[in-house]
C-alpha cells in the first residue's frame, strides 16, 4: 500500500476537547491519516472508528491526565503525538462602567476557570506526555492558541492571555525539548466557521463587550475589513496544519506559532 505524504499511518496521538468544533475536526483528519486516536475529553463525540478511543478525562486533574497517559503506554508503548487543544471562552469585560458587576464582567471564578482549562491543562498534558517522549527521545506537541492570544481581543482578554500564555509555554518547551527531539508548535485559528461553541449566548456576551449588535457580530466573521480573504475559516483547514506540523514532512518546525486566520490582524 502507497503511504501517504504525511505518513501518520498507526501513529499515536492524543487530542484532548477532540469531540467538538476544532477538536473533532483534528479528530477527523488524524483518522483520514490512519492514526490511533485517543480523544480525551468529558463527553464523546459523534466520530467512530477503530482506530478511535474516547477516555473520558478531566484535563485539569493531575491524577486523571497520568491515567490517560499510562493508559495509553500501556496499549502502544509509546505516544507520537499530542494536540493540546482542550479549551474555554467566556466574553467578558475587565470593568462594566454601565453596570459594575453585571454578568459580564469577569468575575475571579471565570478567571480561574478559563486558565484552568486553557492553561493548566496543556502543562499538565505536556508534562505527562514530554516524559514519555523524552523516554523515547522523540515527538511533537501542538498547542493551539488563537489570533486572539497574537494581538489581543476587545471583549476577550482573559481568553488573549490564556492564549497568549500558550504561545510563551510554545516557545519555551521548544528550547527546552529539543534535545530529546521533541518538538513543540502552536497553532493560532482566526475567525472559523460556526460550530456548537458559537452559542447565541456567546454572540450575546461578545456583542456587549464591544458595543455592537449580534448582527454586528454576524457580519464581521465574512467582512474584508476583518479578514482580506472575506470568510470565515473552515475547521478542516486548522486541521490539516495539525496534522502536517504532527508529521516529519515539518521535522524542523519547532517553537513557533502559526497563524491560521485568513491575513487577519490589526496591522
Amino acid at each position: 500500500m502507497t503511504k501517504s505524504w504525511l505518513d501518520l499511518e498507526d501513529k499515536v496521538i492524543i487530542v484532548t476537547g477532540g469531540s467538538s468544533g476544532i477538536g473533532a475536526a483534528i479528530v477527523k483528519e488524524l483518522l483520514n491519516q490512519g492514526a490511533y486516536v485517543y480523544n480525551a475529553d468529558l463527553k464523546a463525540g459523534i466520530e467512530q472508528s477503530e482506530k478511535l478511543t474516547f477516555i473520558p478525562t478531566d484535563v485539569t486533574a493531575a491524577d486523571k491526565v497520568n491515567e490517560l497517559v499510562q493508559q495509553v503506554i500501556a496499549k502502544h508503548h509509546r505516544i507520537d503525538g499530542l494536540v493540546n487543544n482542550a479549551g474555554i471562552n467566556l466574553p467578558r469585560l475587565l470593568v462594566d462602567a454601565k453596570e459594575p458587576e453585571s454578568q459580564y464582567e469577569f468575575s475571579e471564578n471565570e478567571f480561574d476557570k478559563m486558565f484552568s482549562v486553557n492553561v493548566k491543562s496543556v502543562f499538565l498534558m505536556s508534562q505527562a506526555v514530554a516524559r514519555e517522549m523524552a523516554k523515547q527521545k522523540y515527538g511533537v506537541i501542538v498547542n493551539m492558541s488563537s489570533e486572539a492570544g497574537l494581538e489581543g481581543s476587545q471583549g476577550q482578554s482573559i481568553y488573549s492571555a490564556t492564549k497568549g500564555a500558550i504561545n510563551g509555554l510554545t516557545r519555551s518547551w521548544a528550547k527546552e525539548l529539543g534535545e530529546f527531539n521533541i518538538r513543540v508548535v502552536g497553532v493560532a485559528p482566526g475567525i472559523m466557521e460556526a460550530t456548537g461553541l458559537r452559542t447565541p449566548a456567546y454572540e450575546e456576551a461578545l456583542a456587549y463587550t464591544r458595543h455592537k449588535t449580534v448582527a454586528d457580530i454576524r457580519a464581521g466573521y465574512k467582512s474584508k475589513s476583518t479578514t482580506p480573504l472575506g470568510r470565515s475559516g473552515h475547521l478542516s483547514e486548522v486541521a490539516d496544519l495539525v496534522a502536517y506540523f504532527l508529521s516529519q514532512r515539518a521535522g524542523y518546525i519547532t517553537g513557533v506559532t502559526t497563524n491560521v486566520a485568513g491575513g487577519k490582524s490589526r496591522g
